[in-house]
C-alpha cells in the first residue's frame, strides 16, 4: 500500500509538471525545456501509468492532446480530433512499431510507408467548402482550437480559393490539415528587427510562427512572412482516396504547398534509411526540421487500425536528439532593453554548434541563473533553441574545479550606474536618463511599425548618442546636415535621404507615434485603439485610468502603464520638443465624415466589385468608422455581395444579414459622406 502511495504521488508529480510545461509551450510560447526533456516526462508517465492501469485518469496528460485555446480568439470545435503522434527517438521502438501494426492486422506482409518531413511549426486545419476558404483555426488541445480564420487568410501560401484542373475532384467540404512556420532567414530578419526595436527577441521559430498566428492584429500579421505544408485531409465528403500518398498528390493539384521531400517506402528497413539519410541533410533547409513522420500508405489500413484517445495507431513520429556541445562560461554580461530591463548573456568559450561559431548565449532572466545554478567558469551544454539562438541547457557539475564564481545579481544599472529594482523575474532601471535605454528608445521610435524613418539604423544610434548629439528621439527632428556628415559612414547623399525620411515622418498617423513614443504594454494594435478613441494625444494624454478601462481592448495592466508614462515630466518635455518641431499629434481623416449609421457597423465582403479592388472596400469603410471582417458572424450588420459569391452569402441568408449589392453599397456610401463620393470610391 505504500508502494501505491508512493507511486500516486510520483504519477501525480509528473502530470502536474507536464501541465506546467503544456502551458509554457501552447499558450505562452514560451517553453522553458527541451523538446527531449519534455518527451522523456511524457514517457516516464506513460511507463508509470502502464505499470499500474488503474491510475489512469481521462485527464491525464497521456489521454488527450496538450494545449488550450488562448483568450481572444472565438473556439472552434474540431468535427475531427486533431490527435498528435506517438514520437520515438528510437530506431527499435521504430521497428516495434511496424511489428505492432502486423500483429494488429494478423499476418500481413510488408507494409507500404509514407515518411515526411517533421516541420517544426504550429498545426492548423483548414476548412473549405466548394473550393472556397472558409475557415482556419489552431489546433489547441485537439477537440477545440482557436479561430485564427483572419490571420490565415494573409498567408500567400493558403489559396483562398482551389485552381485546379478538374473541378469534379473538389469535394462539397473538406478539411486539410497543415503546418504553419517561418523560414530561418525571416526569423533572423524579424528577430533583428525586433532586438534593433529594443523588443524581447522569439525563441526560435516556432514560437514567432505561434505568436504572429494569435496576434489580434491581423495587419501585423500580413507583415511577417509565414508559410504553410499542407500534410493531410482531416475530414472530407463525396470523395474516396485510396492512399495517403494519392491524399498528397490531391492535396497538391488544388493548389496548397506539400514539402517535397516526402517519400513511399516499401519496408520499416528503407522507412529508417530515409530517416537516417536526413539528420544531418536537414541543416541545410531553410526551414526547422525536427524528425520524421511515418506514416502506413494504405487508408483503408488506417480505419482497420483506428486510434486511442491521443494518438493513430498508423502513424509514428521519429525524432532527433537535438544537437549539444560543452563550453565554458567565460563571463556574464547584462544588457538593458528600451524600458530598462535588464537581461543576463553568458560570454562562451567559442565552440561550433549545427555548423556555426557559438561565442553567446541568452540567460533569459536571473531567476533561470539561480535555478540552474549557473556559475562563471562552469562548463555548461549548449544547445541552439529552435537550432536558432544559443540557450544553456544545463550545468556540468561534474566537472566543477572550486574555482567557479556566483554570479551577483546587479545592484546598479551596467550603463548608467543607477540603482535597479525586482519587478516579476525581472530587474530594471528607471533612469529615464540611461543612455543604453536612449539607444534602444530610439531604435524602437524608428522602426518599421512606428515612425518608419529608413537608413537610422543602430550603428547610427550609437554614434548620435555617444557623441552627445541627441539624447532622446525628440531630437532626431532637430539633426542638421552637419551633424550627420561628420560621422563616420555617412556621405552627403546619405545624409540628405536621412533629412527627408526624417521630414517625411512628421506627418505620419497617431497610432504609429503612440507606438513609437515606447509606452510599456502598448504595441501596434493597442496604439489603433487608442488612435481610434482619442483622436489626438492631448486627449490621451489626459486620460485617467477608468476612462482608458472603459475603451475595448485596454485592460488595466495597460491603462495604468498609459497613466504613468504620461505623468513623467521627463517624457512631457520630450512631446513638448515633438510638437515644437512639427511632428503630427493628430489622426490623419481622409476627407469623409464618419456618421452614426455606418460607424461600428461590420461588413463582410464575398465575390468580386468591378472597379474596386478588396482593400479599397476594406478603406472606405474603415474611414467611415465602420468594421471589415474575414467571416460572416450573427455579428455581421452587412454583407457587400460581388460577382461569383462564395458560401458566405448563403450563411447570411439564413442569418438574416443585410445583403447588400455594388450599387446599394455605393448608394449607402453616398449618404455617408460630405464630400463628393468619387473620392473615396
Amino acid at each position: 500500500m505504500g508502494m501505491n502511495k508512493k507511486v500516486i504521488e510520483k504519477i501525480e508529480k509528473l502530470r502536474t509538471k507536464i501541465r506546467y510545461h503544456d502551458r509554457k509551450y501552447y499558450v505562452e510560447n514560451k517553453p522553458e525545456i527541451t523538446d527531449y526533456e519534455y518527451d522523456q516526462l511524457l514517457k516516464g508517465l506513460q511507463e508509470l501509468e502502464g505499470d499500474y492501469p488503474q491510475l489512469i485518469t481521462p485527464d491525464s496528460p497521456t489521454q488527450r492532446v496538450s494545449g488550450e485555446p488562448i483568450s481572444g480568439f472565438t473556439s472552434v470545435e474540431h468535427r475531427i480530433p486533431m490527435l498528435s503522434i506517438e514520437n520515438t527517438y528510437s530506431e527499435g521502438e521504430l521497428r516495434e512499431f511496424d511489428s505492432r501494426i502486423r500483429r494488429m492486422l494478423k499476418g500481413v506482409g510488408e507494409i507500404e510507408y509514407v515518411v515526411e518531413l517533421k516541420i517544426d511549426g504550429v498545426a492548423i486545419t483548414l476548412w473549405y467548402e466548394n473550393g472556397v476558404f472558409i475557415r482556419g483555426s489552431t489546433r489547441g488541445d485537439g477537440l477545440k482550437g482557436d479561430d485564427v480564420t483572419t490571420n490565415l487568410r494573409t498567408v500567400k501560401d493558403i489559396p483562398l480559393r482551389f485552381l485546379c484542373a478538374d473541378d469534379k475532384k473538389v469535394p462539397p467540404v473538406m478539411e486539410i490539415r497543415g503546418e504553419i512556420y517561418l523560414p530561418n532567414k525571416e526569423f533572423q530578419r524579424l528577430n533583428q528587427e525586433r532586438e534593433e526595436a529594443g523588443e524581447t527577441q522569439f525563441a526560435n521559430p516556432r514560437n514567432a510562427a505561434a505568436g504572429s498566428l494569435k496576434l489580434l492584429d491581423p495587419h501585423i500579421t500580413a507583415k511577417r512572412p509565414l508559410h504553410l505544408f499542407a500534410y493531410a485531409f482531416g475530414y472530407y465528403e463525396d470523395g474516396m482516396f485510396k492512399s495517403h500518398i494519392e491524399c498528397l498528390e490531391i492535396i497538391k493539384d488544388f493548389g496548397l504547398p506539400v514539402d517535397p521531400h516526402y517519400k513511399l517506402c516499401s519496408d520499416i528497413d528503407e522507412v529508417i534509411s530515409y530517416c537516417n539519410s536526413w539528420e544531418d541533410k536537414r541543416n541545410d533547409l531553410e526551414y526547422q526540421v525536427d524528425g520524421m513522420v511515418v506514416k502506413v500508405n494504405s487508408l483503408e489500413v488506417h480505419d482497420k487500425l483506428g486510434s486511442t484517445s491521443k494518438a493513430p495507431r498508423w502513424a509514428m513520429s521519429y525524432k532527433y536528439h537535438p544537437e549539444e556541445a560543452t563550453t565554458k562560461i567565460e563571463s556574464i554580461k547584462v544588457q538593458v532593453g528600451k524600458t530598462g530591463t535588464l537581461t543576463p548573456v553568458a560570454e562562451l568559450t567559442p565552440v561550433q554548434l549545427s555548423g556555426t561559431t557559438v561565442s553567446r548565449a541568452t540567460l533569459h532572466n536571473f531567476d533561470e541563473i539561480e535555478r540552474k545554478d549557473i556559475r562563471i567558469g562552469d562548463y555548461v551544454a549548449v544547445q541552439k533553441a529552435g537550432e536558432i539562438i544559443p540557450q544553456v541547457v544545463k550545468v556540468i557539475k561534474k566537472r566543477r574545479t572550486g574555482n567557479e564564481k556566483l554570479f551577483h545579481l546587479p545592484g546598479r544599472c551596467p550603463v548608467c550606474k543607477d540603482d535597479v529594482f525586482k519587478e516579476e523575474v525581472y530587474l530594471k532601471c528607471y533612469n529615464p536618463l540611461c543612455t543604453a535605454q536612449a539607444k534602444r528608445r530610439i531604435m524602437y521610435f524608428v522602426s518599421r511599425n512606428a515612425m518608419d524613418i529608413e537608413g537610422f539604423g543602430p550603428a547610427l544610434i550609437e554614434q548620435l548618442v555617444d557623441k552627445n548629439i541627441i539624447e532622446d528621439y525628440a531630437d532626431i527632428y532637430s539633426l542638421r546636415f552637419d551633424d550627420l556628415v561628420s560621422l563616420d559612414r555617412m556621405g552627403e547623399k546619405s545624409a540628405q535621404n536621412l533629412l527627408n525620411a526624417i521630414e517625411e515622418s512628421k506627418d505620419r498617423d497617431l497610432h504609429r507615434l503612440i507606438c513609437a513614443l515606447g509606452i510599456q504594454n502598448i504595441g501596434t494594435h493597442a496604439a489603433e485603439v487608442l488612435s481610434k478613441h482619442f483622436d489626438t494625444l492631448d486627449k490621451l494624454m489626459k486620460a485617467s485610468v477608468e476612462e482608458l478601462e472603459e475603451i475595448y481592448e485596454i485592460g488595466n495592466i495597460m491603462a495604468k502603464s498609459i497613466v504613468k508614462f504620461f505623468s513623467n515630466n521627463q517624457i512631457k518635455k520630450v512631446i513638448d520638443k515633438l510638437k515644437t518641431k512639427g511632428v503630427n499629434l493628430k489622426v490623419i481623416h481622409k476627407g469623409t465624415k464618419t456618421v452614426s449609421n455606418i460607424a461600428g457597423k461590420s461588413f463582410v465582403i464575398t465575390g468580386t466589385l468591378n472597379g474596386y479592388t478588396r482593400k479599397e472596400i476594406e478603406d472606405i469603410v474603415k474611414n467611415l468608422g465602420g468594421k471589415v471582417s474575414s467571416s460572416v458572424s450573427g455579428k455581421t450588420d452587412f454583407l457587400i455581395v460581388g460577382e461569383s459569391p462564395g458560401s458566405k452569402l448563403e450563411l447570411a441568408k439564413r442569418l438574416g444579414t443585410t445583403i447588400l449589392s455594388k450599387k446599394e453599397f455605393e448608394d449607402l456610401i453616398k449618404k455617408n459622406v460630405s464630400s463628393p463620393c468619387k473620392n473615396i470610391m
